[in-house]
């Protein structure tokens, strides 16, 4: 998860001494003042053995067991082991509202094979092992989409780097849209924030704090990298007839009522923890600086290509 390594900029800059764990398979070259250590979570956590932290992060835990080894092993020399969850553990994504105390889904024993429908029961799963290996010294965050530059998915960075391009862009209607996103800084900054607290317990985490509709993101987003650019808004029934997938064709785009929640979470908690974000102009900005010094070649892993957005608009005027 690129949130790691914002994590890292955010310690430092408030005068943290870090120790990253991880296989050293990407990006090693990075952060060469931290210590690290090398291993595997799933079954070499040698390095781990017989050292103390006062707080740790867990970042990309996504199975149950392999979060439990690590989760065990540190329970006795760790102080606050602080677990990065997800919006998608609740049960009822329909809803707008959902709040930390809302029910959860509930995990199917002995699953660990990672999809779109396992991996928020998963994360449920994940949760309750690190609740039970530091009863009353876990906090788990839940964040909705993060953005922001680093960011592998494109899920948010296609709509800056699309508008910058200019010319006429499709965009789902309607444009009411709720739309709920975090910068993965502002997350990065509030979760140190809370590790300096002691904080414990259970925190939705995604933005902005007032209400945000598609409309506004990608007027935003326009202002800021690519005013010469032209919305086009076409619903719902004619992008799925013409075979455009939700969420990835068009991050962001969830049409019906079965995943409206999801947009919609209730961050009140967070708000008042101290969770504050910067202006959209400026991380839609700063994604465009970075995804432009990508290759040219860089394959999009969510986004219209540009044939079939022009297909899309065909000979509208």
């Amino acid at each position: 998860m690129f949130l790691g390594r914002h994590l890292v900029e955010a310690a430092q800059a408030r005068g943290h001494e870090m120790t990253l764990f991880n296989r050293g398979q990407h990006n090693p070259e990075l952060f060469p003042d931290v210590e690290k250590l090398r291993g595997d979570r799933d079954g070499n956590l040698q390095a781990l053995e017989g050292r103390k932290w006062d707080a740790v992060i867990d970042t990309c835990g996504y199975v149950p067991r392999i979060v439990g080894q690590s989760a065990n092993l540190l329970s006795n020399t760790v102080g606050v082991y602080a677990f990065i969850s997800s919006i998608s553990v609740y049960a009822d994504a329909s809803k707008p509202g959902i709040s930390e105390a809302s029910a959860l889904a509930e995990p199917e024993t002995g699953t660990e094979k990672i999809t779109g429908e396992s991996y928020g029961p998963l994360k449920v799963a994940c949760e309750r092992v690190v609740e039970n290996a530091y009863p009353g010294r876990s906090l788990i965050i839940r964040p909705g989409l993060i953005v922001g530059p680093y960011d592998p998915t494109d899920r948010f960075s296609y709509w800056p780097v699309r508008l910058h391009r200019g010319g006429q862009a499709v965009a789902p209607a309607p444009q009411n849209a709720p739309v709920q996103i975090i910068d993965v800084r502002d997350l990065a900054d509030w979760t140190i924030q809370r590790m300096e607290e002691g904080d414990t317990g259970v925190y939705n985490a995604t933005g902005p704090e007032n209400p945000m509709t598609m409309l506004d993101m990608l007027e935003q987003c326009r202002t800021a990298v690519g005013p010469d650019a032209e919305l086009r808004w076409l619903d719902a029934e004619e992008l799925l007839a013409a075979g455009v997938e939700p969420w990835t064709d068009l991050p962001l785009w969830l049409p019906g009522d079965e995943m409206a929640g999801l947009l919609a979470i209730d961050v009140s908690r967070a708000l008042a923890s101290g969770l504050t974000f910067r202006p959209m102009i400026e991380t839609a900005r700063d994604t465009l600086l970075w995804a432009q010094t990508r290759p040219d070649d860089h394959e999009w892993r969510a986004g219209l290509s540009a044939e079939r957005e022009q297909a899309l608009l065909g000979n509208r005027t």
